[in-house]
């Protein structure tokens, strides 16, 4: 299984967006149309990566964000110019429980720090267990958890974020470690 960044074709957002709808949907995550609309146009503007797992065919991805074109709330924790953003994680059902997803995440950790991004972020709800274990073996650290009845319609309705510090001694982390 190869996990790595390519250039995208017209059919892999397509193939993308299926895998989302169809291994990605649970109570836990929120996926709309119009977020994954809004991801696909930050890749073809240059201001996202498809973190890709594949052998024959896209196996899983992640989407990985880049500074200003990250989640505007973020700034409450970091200047927004200096992060990254991991948006909606999924493999595939068939290969779910490989650690894919942990690989997926090292990459887009990987990529991050190659532009020279200081933090990667990430959300998820607060009792998805699955994705906790995931994150927490990629070293990511909780930074808040909040009421978001918005996005969170199950549980306990609350959004947790974490942080990966790429560089220990960044000067500009605005929140809570």
């Amino acid at each position: 299984m190869k996990v790595h960044s390519r250039p995208l074709k017209v059919a892999d957002f397509e193939h993308m967006k299926n895998i989302l709808f169809r291994d990605g949907l649970n109570e836990w995550n929120y996926i709309t149309d119009e977020s994954i609309e809004q991801q696909f146009q930050q890749i073809r503007d240059g201001k996202a990566l498809a973190v890709l797992a594949e052998e024959c065919e896209i196996t899983g991805f992640a989407i990985l964000i880049f500074k200003d074109a990250c989640p505007s709330p973020l700034s409450q924790y970091s200047d927004l110019s200096t992060m990254a953003y991991i948006n909606d994680v999924v493999v595939k059902m068939h290969y779910s429980g490989k650690g894919i997803g942990s690989r997926l995440l090292l990459k887009a950790i990987e990529l991050a720090q190659k532009a020279q991004c200081e933090k990667v972020y990430i959300a998820r709800h607060e009792e998805n267990l699955a994705s906790a274990g995931m994150m927490r073996k990629a070293s990511f650290q909780m930074v808040d958890t909040f009421y978001d009845p918005n996005k969170r319609t199950t549980g306990s309705r609350n959004t947790s974020v974490l942080v990966k510090n790429l560089f220990p001694c960044s000067r500009n982390f605005k929140g809570n470690n």
